[in-house]
């Protein structure tokens, strides 16, 4: 191997290193935003399923932390086996509790606001690890970055459900439910 091909790698490993450290930033932020946002709900639903969340984020960061030290160690990607639940336990947790709570539930105050910044937060992550999978040299890497991806961009999408839940109960059951218009 020549210098201007070990010069290469060592710039791949680099930006490798750096993308793992962003999204190992990434995963500590959200799951403490999750954490503060979980001791502040008003309901259980928010407060499980944000705690839900944080835990999910908990597990991204340390497969990530994992990945980092390996490579340091190997200089090579190592072979991952993440599988994620593409966010069914979150689904599950989020049908079962807004059965029961009904349109009956309290909310702090600015936890509509707190939402909005967790779901631009998902979106972030979402679209880094994304763009990540794009560049991705190793399939392994490109496996991981999608599914975390894709485990982010359910995330997004059941705090969307929870944001519209909390604005409006009613509204919520009645597009969920998928009410028929011809009567049957």
């Amino acid at each position: 191997m020549g210098p201007g091909k070990g010069i290469e790698m060592m710039r791949e490993q680099a930006r490798t290193l750096e993308g793992l450290r962003t999204a190992i930033h990434m995963e500590i932020d959200g799951k403490e935003y999750y954490q503060k946002l979980s001791s502040r709900s008003g309901n259980q639903l928010g407060a499980e399923l944000l705690q839900r969340l944080a835990a999910e984020e908990d597990v991204h960061r340390r497969e990530f932390e994992q990945i980092y030290r390996s490579i340091q160690m190997n200089n090579n990607w190592p072979r991952v086996d993440f599988k994620p639940d593409s966010g069914k336990t979150l689904q599950t947790i989020f049908a079962e509790a807004t059965s029961k709570l009904g349109i009956e539930f309290k909310s702090f105050g600015g936890e509509l606001d707190a939402l909005q910044t967790a779901l631009q937060m998902e979106m972030i992550t979402y679209e880094f690890y994304r763009l990540h999978s794009k560049d991705a040299i190793y399939p392994a890497e490109k496996d991981l970055y999608d599914a975390v991806s894709g485990e982010e961009r359910m995330h997004h999408l059941i705090l969307l459900d929870y944001y519209e839940f909390l604005k409006s109960p009613a509204a919520y059951f009645v597009r969920t439910e998928h009410p028929s218009l011809d009567g049957g």
